[in-house]
């Protein structure tokens, strides 16, 4: 049964103005560990690609919070909930203390999508919470 829906969409420039005022430690109060190290890996290579990375995360966690409907307080805080790239390519949150022990009393789980273009990234969640 379908317990939410969220969606976000977030100007790219924004992140990187914030990213440009307040370097890496903005980034580290959005990503989590696991993201921060992707999100540094990409950055050296190329500095845009390090800003999209970040955007696509800011958007998906807004997505996620409105989608549990408890909005980004707590259980649900920015680095508690991180979005990463199963194998085969599928962005998937892999959450993390108490946020994980929420989903998991609750009986749900996310699905999501991101995506970015130019200006703009833009992400879709939606949270199951399964049957008794």
């Amino acid at each position: 049964m379908i317990h939410g829906v969220g969606t976000d969409i977030c100007k790219i420039p924004r992140i990187a103005q914030a990213l440009a005022r307040h370097g890496e430690r903005f980034a580290q109060k959005i990503l989590g560990p696991q993201e921060m190290a992707v999100y540094r890996a990409r950055a050296a290579g190329h500095p845009t690609r390090g800003v999209r990375y970040v955007a696509t995360r800011f958007a998906a966690k807004e997505a996620l919070s409105k989608a549990l409907g408890i909005g980004l307080r707590a259980p649900m805080t920015w680095p508690a909930a991180q979005l990463l790239n199963a194998d085969n390519g599928k962005p998937e949150f892999v959450c993390g203390g108490a946020l994980l022990q929420y989903l998991e009393q609750n009986r749900l789980t996310v699905q999501v999508s991101v995506s970015d273009e130019e200006d703009y990234a833009v992400a879709f969640a939606i949270v199951e919470q399964a049957s008794e």
